[in-house]
């Protein structure tokens, strides 16, 4: 929470880009200064610095805004800018006018001066008054203030509420008092007849009630259902192309039910081509279906086979195991070294280690980055190995999964 001396006093490390003001109040700042500038040439100086960055942090406190100018020399100038803060009483006055008036209040809220504070807030006659630690005998302001004063007028300009600050008081207390006073006028203006409408007590409102328990979510499905069949009717639109849109959004839909995850992702056309064919298994595929299966390889430049393979890994368990199917790698050599052991222990026989995978003549165990084990089985004699179950962490798991299966 902001405490009432964190809001009194504002350090911008950074101020807006540029040295001209672009709001009409942060015009009336630079004007108010540069009327009282008794050399032009030290106002085009300090523009000069302000555009080049020579002005450090501004720190903005009620009455005053100071900065380090850096000019010729390496040590930076102290410079302060005054405007005089509003009493109370001062104060009490400008917070019931704009409270009273829907539109200064909802220009404020738009962060911009209202046009009825015009004459309050700006500076008036002598302000705002300059100081410099630099030896320029002048009467000020002198460049480093002209520099500051322009860069200021860039604060104001992204930020009204530094106006006001100057004029002693902070945003936070601002909207606290504004809304308090805004709805004191509402109260006030707010016939004494009772609203026609029914209403219960502010405490019954507000009173803690006891809800009935959410009903428990449904089963997450274990596949993707079919879509429903399109009439042959030879004005509908293109059945295929309505039964890969269903199953699309279907799939798309499981995935995002079953993981939170939009399986679509950042996918590569491949990969999206893959999760387009894992929703139709290959076995008994239907007319559309091998439709499907054509277009894709042809388009991702793939035979249907290749796809196929994809589809079953994507199936086994999503973009990683497709990473697995495709992309072999040397995993570290704890794993294997349990992995190989285990297996012998569990009566699965000796397997052979290739890089990520352990082979045993038709079976073979591939390990994912994720430390996760992929079955895959092949023909006799063939390497030709395809996913069959999801993976597990455990290896002796995953086999016999795929055994069971």
């Amino acid at each position: 929470m902001i405490t009432a001396r964190e809001d009194r006093r504002r350090t911008f490390e950074t101020v807006p880009a540029g040295v001209e003001a672009v709001t009409w109040w942060g015009r009336a700042w630079v004007a108010a200064l540069e009327r009282r500038a008794h050399d032009p040439a030290r106002l085009a100086r300090g523009r000069t610095y302000a555009a080049e960055g020579h002005v450090d942090a501004v720190t903005v406190t009620p009455g005053r805004i100071v900065a380090y100018v850096r000019g010729s020399r390496a040590r930076p100038y102290r410079t302060e800018l005054s405007l005089a803060a509003f009493t109370d009483a001062e104060w009490d006055e400008v917070l019931e006018a704009v409270a009273a008036d829907p539109a200064a209040l909802g220009a404020l809220l738009e962060r911009e001066v209202p046009q009825s504070l015009a004459d309050t807030v700006l500076p008036g006659a002598g302000e705002p008054t300059a100081r410099c630690s630099c030896p320029d005998p002048a009467r000020p302001p002198c460049k480093h203030a002209a520099a500051l004063c322009y860069r200021a007028a860039r604060l104001l300009d992204s930020d009204p509420f530094v106006l006001l600050l100057l004029r002693g008081r902070g945003e936070r207390e601002l909207l606290d008092e504004l809304t308090r006073r805004n709805a004191a006028h509402a109260a006030r203006e707010q016939p004494d007849t009772a609203p026609d409408f029914p209403g219960v007590p502010a405490r019954a409102a507000v009173a803690r009630t006891v809800l009935p328990p959410l009903p428990a979510p449904l089963a997450v499905p274990d596949v993707v259902g079919l879509p429903p069949a399109y009439p042959e009717d030879p004005a509908a639109p293109d059945p295929l192309a309505l039964d890969q849109l269903a199953t699309d959004a279907a799939a798309r839909a499981l995935g995002l039910l079953a993981t939170g995850v939009d399986p679509t992702g950042d996918l590569t056309l491949w990969q999206d081509a893959v999760r387009l064919a894992s929703a139709h298994p290959t076995a008994g595929l239907t007319g559309a279906a091998r439709t499907l299966y054509r277009d894709l390889s042809r388009a991702t430049g793939r035979s249907t086979t290749a796809l196929a393979r994809a589809a079953a890994a994507w199936r086994q368990g999503g973009l990683p195991a497709l990473t697995v199917l495709e992309e072999p790698w040397d995993p570290p050599a704890g794993p294997f070294d349990r992995a190989r052991p285990a297996l012998l222990a569990a009566g699965q026989g000796t397997f052979r280690p290739d890089r990520n995978r352990l082979t045993s003549r038709t079976r073979q165990l591939r390990l994912s980055r994720e430390g996760l084990w992929y079955a895959y089985e092949s023909r006799p004699e063939e390497e030709d190995w395809w996913p069959t179950t999801p993976p597990s962490p455990d290896p002796v798991t995953a086999l016999l999964r795929h055994a069971e299966s």
